[in-house]
């Protein structure tokens, strides 16, 4: 195989010119695009640099062109805080009496109203007491006959007891008589029992109430045979007043309700109802149980209210406020400014001069309706935010309700700075600012002359 000495073809000089009607090459066109495409960002991030909101943030801290947040405030301060226990609790009657009749006979009168108050003692109803004075008229004459032996054999024994004395008797005729006068006064004293009991069933006729209450509904009508061994009976009676509710507290606060009962000091209780909107009874502590319930980690305690407006019924479920103590001297707060955290409770404390606001962490105390008191964290006279708090963050500014509008700065002075540098480009192009709308771009080679942005990347 002949080799034959070829002389490699001389490529153009990338500075030398390409000949007239031969196309440029690739890489000077992907050369040229990229140059363009840099200059356009440059000419961006210049754009956006000389556009960008007032970098003098408005204080340490703050955000660098924010708006400010319109909030609400409140001035912590020194006040009384009481201590309470909130639970839920069943109003308990302090008695509730099923009413029966403790004779068997027919019933002949109701002598009440279903839902009437009644009197300790009031006659309800009474049953038919025939056969109950016939008994007692029978005991009465059995003792009567008895009594009557009784004091024939007294005499006989007092007639016997002479006799002996003078010797005309035998003692034994003297000890039999006074044997008969022992047991003859035996059987009085049966008769006597056998009395008073048909005098006693001869009253059961008469039902009485045996507390004073509100009576239930009737549950048997007159002309019915009724007993003792009825389970239904004849009408349930309520006391209502005074009433008693029963709740639950936690037994880690049994100490502090065992100091206040030795030191015999009253703790206040108010009965609301469920929505806690309205209070139905204020009444007092009265008692407390005596062992833990292991399945809840509660101790049941019992509260006593006058009741005298009825407010209170019997099985109604109600809210329990039990007034403990009262804390003195407590730095209070609304409940709105309390924050919660991934660290913990905390609240926006306003700086007042910046106008800006920062984080406080605080340990929070005993709590009310609309205040709360902090323990740890908080000095009286500090405000802290209330409203609007949901928008903020550490250094974040504010503006209080009433505050004067701001005019310049970082926010709505900024925004409205760059609004007049657009306007005044529209209306002088040649003192446009470098990166407008209007398509201005500044040039190295001639810092005061202003070309339009296409040219200036196609050069």
């Amino acid at each position: 195989m002949t080799l034959q000495n070829q002389t490699p073809e001389a490529k153009p000089h990338a500075s030398e010119p390409v000949p007239s009607g031969q196309p440029p090459s690739r890489r000077s066109a992907i050369t040229g695009t990229v140059v363009a495409l840099l200059l356009l960002l440059g000419l961006s991030g210049l754009t956006w640099y000389l556009l960008k909101p007032d970098a003098t943030p408005a204080a340490a801290g703050g955000f660098r062109g924010a708006p400010a947040s319109t909030v609400g405030v409140a001035t912590a301060e020194l006040a009384s805080i009481p201590i309470v226990i909130d639970a839920l609790g069943t109003v308990t009657p302090q008695a509730s009496v099923k009413v029966r009749p403790q004779v068997s006979g027919t019933l002949t009168k109701i002598l009440f109203q279903e839902g009437q108050m009644v009197k300790a003692g009031q006659l309800l109803a009474t049953i038919d007491p025939r056969q109950f004075e016939l008994a007692l008229m029978q005991a009465s004459g059995q003792r009567q006959r008895d009594q009557a032996q009784l004091d024939s054999a007294k005499v006989t024994l007092k007639r016997f007891t002479t006799l002996l004395a003078q010797d005309s008797i035998a003692r034994q005729e003297t000890d039999t008589q006074a044997a008969l006068v022992k047991q003859l006064e035996g059987t009085v004293a049966i008769d006597m029992a056998a009395e008073g009991l048909a005098k006693l069933n001869l009253d059961y006729t008469r039902v009485v109430a045996p507390v004073s209450g509100r009576v239930g509904l009737r549950l048997v009508d007159v002309g019915n045979l009724v007993s003792s061994s009825d389970t239904n009976g004849l009408v349930l009676i309520t006391q209502l007043s005074p009433i008693s509710v029963v709740f639950s507290v936690p037994q880690d606060r049994v100490a502090e309700l065992q100091q206040n009962i030795s030191a015999k000091q009253r703790m206040s209780a108010s009965a609301l109802d469920r929505s806690r909107a309205t209070v139905l009874e204020v009444g007092s502590f009265a008692t407390l149980d005596n062992q833990v319930d292991v399945t809840t980690g509660t101790v049941k305690a019992k509260a006593l209210f006058a009741n005298d407006k009825q407010a209170l019924f019997p099985n109604q479920f109600v809210n329990i406020k039990l007034l403990v103590s009262t804390l003195t001297d407590a730095v209070v707060v609304p409940v709105t400014a309390l924050r919660q955290g991934a660290n913990g409770d905390f609240v926006y404390v306003l700086n007042a001069e910046s106008r800006t606001v920062s984080i406080r962490p605080v340990k929070r105390g005993q709590a009310t309706v609309e205040k709360i008191a902090i323990t740890e964290g908080l000095k009286a006279g500090e405000r802290v935010i209330t409203e609007g708090a949901d928008r903020l963050k550490e250094g974040a500014r504010v503006v209080l309700p009433g505050d004067a509008p701001r005019t310049g700065g970082a926010g709505a002075g900024g925004d409205k700075s760059k609004r007049a540098n657009r306007d005044k480009a529209s209306a002088n192009p040649a003192s446009a600012p470098v990166g407008t709308a209007d398509g201005y771009a500044d040039t190295a080679s001639a810092p005061g002359r202003k070309r339009p942005a296409s040219q200036a990347a196609g050069s």
